[in-house]
């Protein structure tokens, strides 16, 4: 079923730290009702609202990394595209960022 996806190490991981987020969100929900704050995006958010952006920008971080990688290896001089893993980590910080500062 899923034979047409690369699933690699980095892919599994992403997604596995997803399915942990969303999980770990709905037990603080519940336990912990949340309330609209104005933090440095130009809206009023939940928790749920700042995950979700956050999960985007962290896709869209990760898509852009992949997208870009041919073109690092010319812009760098590098004799392998650049590892996933920096990506991962970039976009975990970003996702962390919109999510306590949003």
């Amino acid at each position: 079923m899923f034979d047409w996806m690369v699933w690699t190490t980095p892919v599994a991981v992403f997604f596995i730290c997803i399915a942990l987020m969303l999980v770990g969100m709905t037990v603080w929900e519940i336990r912990s009702p949340t309330t609209l704050r104005k933090g440095f995006l130009p809206i009023a958010t939940t928790r749920g609202d700042r995950l979700f952006i956050g999960l985007l920008a962290a896709a869209y971080i990760n898509l852009a990394w992949v997208g870009l990688g041919e073109k690092m290896m010319e812009w760098f001089s590098l004799e392998d595209e650049p590892s996933v893993w920096i990506s991962f980590v970039v976009s975990m910080a970003v996702l962390a960022l919109i999510m306590r500062k949003g």
